[in-house]
This record gives structure tokens, C-alpha cells and sequence, in this order.
């Protein structure tokens, strides 16, 4: 059997969030990443026999944690997230009200990730990648072995990057951490934004107008 992640990605929300679903095909462990709205949607896609072991964040805003409780209820996945987000996602309920949404309280994070951490699901390993500007938390998570890539959150886009005209963003922050973190990485290695098309770092440093 081929140890090569499965890789999913379901759209999820009025915002369109990339919600994906990475699996273990010889343990069949899982993880999800932005579980942000349609949590019936989301568990839809896991098949018979999966275990999700964690729902990780890229960051607290509501179009990225609005499906956690659902998600969590089905799955019993631990609930991850950087600290420094911590009280954004504690304001589920006043960021939906600011965008004429209705959410419940999100349930408790059960596991702070930090910088550098490796998280394994199965036989895979996936590392953390602080990324700060769109929020203070903003993680990026990059996939090792096989085909590596890297889930980007609203950190970096298909030729564009995250606003930072919300809760504790930080333009000039944002830049850098997306130039010294993600820049640096192959020209190969394939981007999974939060939003909208996958790309390459290499498209990026050539095509990104943020970046030049």
C-alpha cells in the first residue's frame, strides 16, 4: 500500500473556506484543518474506519472555526490552535454578529500548538509553521514526506495574501513572516490556501505583487 497522504479539500461556508481533510492510508488517523462551517458536509467526506485525531486551525476567525463544535461532536478530533488566538476564538459569537451570522460559543481549545511543533497523524508528519500578521496566531502547516506542501491559511494566497484590517492584524508583519517562513521553502512545494486556488512558493515569488 502506498504511504502517499489522502488528500481532500472541501468548501465549506458562505466565504468559501478550504476545509481539508488529510489521511493516514495505512493507519486511516486523520486530521482536519479549518473545519469552518457545514460540519455534516465535512464529516460526509471521512470514510468508514477514519479517526480523526486533531481539528487544527490556521487561525480563529469565523469563516475558519464556525464547523469546530459540530466537527468535534462526530469526531472527538482534539481542537488546536496557537495561543496567540486564543481570544479571537473565545469571540465566535461578536465576530459572526459583525458579519450578520449567528454562532454559538466554539468549544474549549484542547491543545495550544506552537512554532516548529511536529504533529503526526499516523505515519504522517506535519509541522507548524508560525506565520503572525493576518492575526496574532496564524499558523501554516507544512505536510513532510511524498509530495510535500504546505495548508497557508489567509497567510498567502494564488497572487495575493491575507488582510490585516481585522482583529490584531499587522500588514508589514504579515509580509515578513510570509517571506522569511514560506519564501524560503522549495520553488516546487505546493500552496493550499484558505481561500481560492492551489499555487507553488515559486509562482509566488514571481507572480505575487505583495512580494516584489
Amino acid at each position: 500500500m502506498s504511504n502517499q497522504v489522502i488528500h481532500k479539500t472541501v468548501v465549506v461556508g458562505s466565504l468559501q473556506c478550504n476545509c481539508a481533510i488529510l489521511i493516514c492510508p495505512k493507519t486511516l488517523e486523520a486530521i482536519i484543518i479549518d473545519p469552518g462551517d457545514e460540519a455534516e458536509k465535512i464529516i460526509s467526506h471521512l470514510d468508514p474506519g477514519v479517526t480523526v485525531k486533531y481539528l487544527l486551525h490556521t487561525h480563529a476567525h469565523f469563516d475558519h472555526i464556525g464547523g469546530t463544535a459540530g466537527v468535534k461532536l462526530a469526531t472527538h478530533g482534539m481542537i488546536c490552535l496557537h495561543q496567540a488566538d486564543e481570544m479571537i476564538y473565545k469571540q465566535l459569537p461578536m465576530q459572526g454578529r459583525m458579519f450578520g451570522m449567528e454562532f454559538k460559543d466554539a468549544p474549549p481549545v484542547e491543545k495550544f500548538i506552537e512554532d516548529n511543533e511536529e504533529l503526526y497523524f499516523g505515519e504522517q508528519k506535519l509541522e507548524v509553521l508560525h506565520t503572525p500578521g493576518h492575526s496574532p496566531g496564524s499558523v501554516c502547516f507544512r505536510l513532510h514526506g511524498g509530495e510535500e506542501r504546505v495548508f497557508s491559511g489567509d497567510t498567502l494566497f494564488r497572487q495575493s495574501v491575507g488582510r490585516s484590517d481585522l482583529w490584531g492584524g499587522d500588514s508589514s508583519l504579515l509580509i515578513r513572516s510570509i517571506k522569511s517562513r514560506l519564501m524560503t521553502l522549495d520553488d516546487e512545494l505546493r500552496v493550499y490556501p484558505g481561500h481560492g486556488p492551489a499555487t507553488r512558493i515559486g509562482e509566488e515569488k514571481r507572480k505575487n505583487p505583495f512580494l516584489s
